[in-house]
């Protein structure tokens, strides 16, 4: 667990951008407000000639005459006629005359107090008092002087002279020092308190023994209560409010083992291939070789990728277990050695519990040394002809890959799923047809993530697929989107093979002080799950937290303080093992700036910054995208400024780079609106884009970094 920011940074309160103390502005990682519509109508106003309306003639009145006072206007201006009390008037104006001083009643009102010359400003002014320098005071009452409005200025009864002894003011301040006592007080755009979580690290197979006794854990929160491995905390840190003094006394990493009498599981995962074989993929392409031109179809290039593919884990992994799926107008599930492949096709493809019974039902593949030549002349063997009943070849595979998690799913396409359940086809003509197809592929990777099967698509270049909504299957299992050209389709397969899976059915829980909260899609207070799922060597995620927004009645931490952050991680091993890692840190508060950005760790900024924007982006919140991204942006600038660091200045413009599709570009990698909605859809490549960017890490980013050098 790494902090972006070396302090828990809380904004200094202020008085002067128009927000009450305390309260900070509404992040855009959180859901719009759903403002209530009223259900009647207002009244209409009032007509012109009702008397009632003379309160607005009133006080429009009382505002001059205050005005004229002001300016010691000796005679008072005689009400007309428009006031609803002339006897008031005529009380004031008789008191007037007779030298008595008039009590009036007090009246609460939204302008400010009555404004009266000061006892000694009445009259001429001074020779030594400027003429514009005359003082007003306020009809308060006594004991009341506290009162006063925050947007009223009392000037002094007196001005400097410059001959005068000069007193501490601002003006005697130099400004060097004026501005940087500013700038360390001034709040920080953006959002320095990010953690980052570096999973591949913390759940990589280790040798640290696991404890086998199970965890206090709080009843309310969840929080682990073990301290120095004996259960003696017996009142939780997150659920209430504490002081520095009373953090709990937790190790600072704890790794249980949740079913240590269960026996592990020695089960290989699964490796299936899912490749279309509609009659698109009979078009060609111009390949040299050596200096030889010639032409290969789609599935031709699929075929070279995959043969090599299985080559290749022959000699490095023979005891993988492969399978291989295609689709066109029915899906077959190709047999191996003596048995036969399994068919669907017709009502099959629109029924969900068929395909999932037609996959329990079929035996799992033996290990690779005894099935390759078999595989690769099935292979080398497909021709190209048909539809294309996507949606039941990803179900089906990933019915049969969920027998071991861990097992991988490699869709290869090159075109719209238009046959049997998952139809994305019929977008023009029928939007519940594409509603349906929408809630199918979102439920598919549910499904596939509850497994720990982890489901890739690779898509052809030059060709619409909708990644936009296939790669939701990705998305939510940690799997990849990828469009590659035809000859680079072999290393697009070995790249998504070689990236292992360490642990599946990862959940993240991130718990914080009450006094602050967590900045999320779904999370808005102390507490933060994220479903992570399957966990590769790779994977990093991140979660900003700040200030707690959710309660107008917590106070954030003060400044000096220091609170206590507890991550935990469950996850299940590759033997089946279920173990739960606990971290927990103190960290110090401030809501000095200066400290804050010289500690601040810009690649953690910037990585989260690709990381939100591009989730907020993916589920059609553009504008809330790039306002997240903008207010990043200028905490990196400022952060730049301050530590005058090169490296930085060169990483951040490389990064500008990166998020200048969601900056500036966002209509580029849209597409026409959708019947289903006023919202715009992402293109092929525009979802490639966001789905990469909501899963890279420090790595994919280096790694891109040099690609662009």
């Amino acid at each position: 667990m790494e902090f972006a920011c070396g302090f828990i940074y809380v904004p200094p309160v202020t008085r002067n951008d128009g927000q009450r103390p305390g309260v900070t502005k509404r992040s855009a990682l959180l859901p719009p407000v759903n403002r209530v519509r009223p259900r009647m109508p207002p009244p209409p106003p009032p007509p012109t000639n009702d008397p009632k309306n003379s309160k607005i003639f009133t006080s429009t009145t009382k505002i001059q005459e205050q005005v004229e006072k002001s300016q010691e206007v000796k005679k008072l201006v005689k009400p007309e006629s428009i006031y609803e009390n002339e006897e008031f008037y005529r009380q004031t104006e008789a008191a007037t005359a007779t030298g008595q001083q008039q009590t009036f009643p007090r009246k609460t009102a939204l302008l400010p107090p009555h404004m009266r010359p000061a006892a000694n400003s009445r009259g001429s002014p001074s020779h030594d008092q400027p003429i514009n320098s005359q003082v007003f005071t306020h009809d308060l009452p006594q004991g009341e002087t506290d009162l006063m409005p925050e947007y009223v200025m009392v000037l002094p009864s007196r001005l400097p002279d410059s001959s005068s002894q000069k007193s501490p003011s601002v003006a005697s301040v130099s400004p060097s020092t004026t501005s940087k006592e500013s700038s360390a007080k001034d709040p920080l755009p953006g959002n320095p308190n990010v953690v980052l979580i570096s999973l591949g690290k913390l759940l990589s197979e280790e040798k640290e023994q696991a404890l086998r006794h199970k965890p206090t854990l709080c009843p309310h929160c969840g929080s682990v209560l073990d301290s120095c491995y004996y259960n003696v905390e017996n009142q939780c840190h997150f659920c209430q409010f504490w002081e520095w003094s009373n953090l709990p006394h937790l190790p600072p990493s704890l790794l249980f083992s949740l079913n240590p009498d269960e026996p592990p599981c020695a089960a290989d995962p699964l490796l299936l291939f899912c490749i279309d074989i509609s009659g698109s993929m009979s078009i060609t392409s111009q390949v040299t070789v050596k200096n030889h031109v010639t032409y290969e179809s789609r599935l031709e290039f699929v075929q070279e990728a995959v043969v090599l593919c299985v080559q290749r884990l022959s000699e490095q992994q023979p005891d993988i277990r492969v399978g291989l799926i295609t689709f066109n107008n029915h899906v077959r599930l190709h047999g191996y050695g003596s048995l036969g492949s399994h068919i669907l096709s017709g009502a099959d493809l629109i029924d969900s519990n068929c395909i999932k019974e037609a996959a329990a039902s079929f035996p799992t593949p033996p290990p690779l040394s005894l099935t390759k030549d078999f595989l690769q002349s099935q292979v080398k063997g497909l021709t190209e002809s048909g539809t294309t009943a996507l949606g039941p070849a990803a179900l089906l595979a990933v019915a049969m890959a969920s027998r071991q998690p861990g097992s991988k799913v490699i869709i290869c396409t090159d075109g719209k799923a238009n046959t049997g359940l998952g139809n994305l086809e019929e977008e023009e003509n029928d939007a519940r047809t594409l509603l349906s197809s929408t809630i199918f592929y979102q439920d598919l990777g549910e499904y596939a993530a509850n497994q720990g099967v982890t489901v890739s698509v690779l898509s052809i270049e030059g060709t619409d697929c909708r990644l936009d909504e296939l790669g939701r299957l990705a998305d939510r299992t940690s799997g990849r989107v990828v469009i590659a050209s035809p000859n680079m389709l072999h290393q697009e397969f070995e790249n998504i093979i070689m990236n292992r899976t360490i642990a599946t059915h990862c959940s993240v829980t991130l718990l914080l002080p009450k006094s602050l909260s967590v900045r999320g899609e779904r999370e808005s207070a102390h507490k933060a799950v994220r479903e992570v799922g399957n966990v590769d060597p790779d994977t990093e995620i991140t979660i900003q937290f700040g200030a707690s927004q959710h309660d107008s009645q917590v106070s954030p931490p003060a400044s000096g303080s220091c609170v206590s952050i507890q991550l935990q991680i469950r996850f299940r091993q590759k033997n089946g093992q279920t173990r739960l890692r606990v971290i927990t840190a103190n960290r110090d508060v401030t809501d000095d700036s200066s400290a804050a950005l010289s500690s601040l760790s810009l690649a953690i900024i910037q990585l989260n910054s690709s990381q939100v924007s591009a989730a907020l982006a993916v589920r059609g919140r553009f504008l809330d995208a790039r306002k997240e991204g903008e207010l990043q942006k200028k905490l990196i600038e400022r952060a730049i400024e301050h530590n005058h660091s090169v490296k930085d200045k060169e990483t951040y413009q490389d990064w500008v780079k990166t998020m200048e599709p969601i900056y500036n570009n966002i209509h580029d990698i849209t597409r026409r609106q959708c019947v289903m909605s006023d919202s715009q859809f992402l293109t092929d490549a525009g979802a490639v884009l966001l789905y990469n960017m909501k899963h890279c890490n420090r790595k994919s980013i280096s790694e891109k970094r040099r690609q662009q050098t």
